[in-house]
């Protein structure tokens, strides 16, 4: 058993201290295994990671919920960083920086002409949704996909049962959100026109916005990209693409470049700063200037930090051709867990584009196995879960040796289910899924 006696004893704490033990749902210990994960880092750097007991690991798991995306720590980026902050971050003037990201996300993406940000995904994305109000004058928002923590997103689970549950995380609570608010969000799946249709049919004249992200799992027909595009014109409503997951994950910039999607706005995030809070919501011109009939205005949102660790991550990614590297890793990956789970007999799901890749056990037991994997991967030592996503750190030998693990384990797991001793062997908690209250 590794030892993580201290930062157990931090976990138990923190509990006291903190609803929820930790401000990010994905980060919580429970989610993997209550009384094996780590949960807290004294070091990252490169694909390493070393907890507060001293443990070192290399981590083949959820690369800082995808926001590393050039690996920690990354050289570059802290060179910019750092003398920024030697300069001074922040002042009663703005930085130069704003203006020159401005201009690199348009170059990046010609079809958007300004752009406003931010410093999180789920504030980006209200900032979004509250310019296309702006702009419409409507209030309906339509969407597809995960999109935050914020009330307009959560409003679709007001006086349901649980509208959200087929959209990545069951069991969101709208629990604070004004219920004024219901009957102002309606969901629709992914690659299902029919959906969208039914939703533009009963609310199209107050509709305005059809949020989605890009892609997620599978890849997008024709037939959709074409068929989002036509309804949101034919309604009025604006076309928002949230590529807070997506982008830089398949090229330097949005995936939408490569599917071939026409939106009014996109949004980035998470791997846009390489760790470094930084947002930026971009669009065309005319949608965009109404954030000025909207008081729309935060004084974190013009900190030097964030433009300066975006316009590092940007230039280096695409210097580096990343996303074809982060690509074929994650490809790499997806193909060892197909192998590894065929020569056990076990049913293994994979998914997830290939960058930010996922398995889960099919089986009755699948929260237990889950756990067991876990525990028994960190004694390997690794840091790995039921999520890959990949980083530019990631090289072909820190997979090649992770997969020799994971074909070690898989073996484990396929002995001890037919012996029905698995849950005997676990050290610490199932894995919980969902949103559940920790107690």
């Amino acid at each position: 058993m590794v030892n993580i006696q201290k930062s157990f004893a931090l976990q138990e704490h923190a509990k006291q201290r903190i609803p929820g033990l930790s401000q990010l749902l994905s980060k919580r210990p429970d989610m993997f295994s209550y009384g094996v994960w780590p949960g807290y880092f004294k070091k990252a750097k490169g694909v390493y990671i070393w907890d507060l007991d001293g443990n070192k690991y290399i981590d083949m798991s959820i690369g800082g919920i995808g926001a590393n995306v050039l690996g920690y720590a990354d050289p570059d980026v802290n060179e910019a960083v750092i003398d920024a902050i030697q300069n001074g971050c922040s002042s009663s003037l703005n930085s130069p920086e704003e203006v020159e990201l401005a201009d690199l996300m348009c170059e990046l993406h010609p079809w958007a002409e300004k752009v406003r940000f931010g410093r999180t995904g789920g504030e980006s994305m209200a900032i979004a949704v509250r310019i296309a109000r702006a702009a419409t004058g409507k209030d309906k928002i339509a969407f597809c996909g995960y999109h935050g923590w914020q009330d307009w997103y959560l409003a679709a689970n007001l006086g349901t049962e649980n509208a959200l549950g087929e959209h990545l995380l069951p069991g969101l609570s709208p629990a604070g959100v004004p219920k004024g608010l219901a009957d102002t969000a309606f969901p629709f799946r992914y690659n299902n026109l029919e959906e969208l249709k039914a939703i533009i049919s009963k609310h199209g004249k107050g509709l305005a916005a059809i949020v989605m992200e890009p892609i997620r799992d599978a890849k997008p027909t024709s037939e959709f990209i074409e068929g989002v595009r036509h309804l949101a014109n034919e309604s009025g409503a604006i076309l928002i693409i949230d590529e807070i997951s997506a982008g830089l994950r398949m090229n330097t910039g949005g995936s939408h470049l490569l599917l071939g999607i026409q939106p009014d706005i996109a949004v980035f995030s998470k791997a846009l700063g390489n760790g470094h809070p930084i947002a930026a919501i971009i669009g065309k011109a005319e949608i965009m200037e109404t954030a000025q009939k909207s008081f729309i205005s935060s004084t974190y949102w013009t900190e030097r930090v964030g433009f300066v660790a975006a316009l590092a991550t940007l230039r280096k990614h695409k210097s580096l051709n990343t996303g074809d590297h982060l690509m074929k890793i994650g490809s790499k990956i997806q193909k060892g867990w197909r192998e590894c789970a065929k020569k056990h007999d076990l049913k293994v799901q994979v998914g997830g584009i290939p960058p930010l890749s996922h398995f889960s056990f099919e089986e009755e037991s699948s929260a237990t196995i889950k756990a067991f994997f876990i525990q028994e991967m960190l004694h390997e030592g690794f840091l790995a879960s039921s999520s890959f996503y990949s980083m530019l750190t990631h090289q072909n030998t820190h997979v090649d040796s992770y997969l020799k693990s994971c074909e070690k384990i898989f073996a484990k797991i396929s002995i001890l289910k037919e012996q029905g001793t698995l849950s005997k062997a676990l050290l610490g908690k199932p894995a919980v899924s969902g949103f559940k209250r920790l107690t």
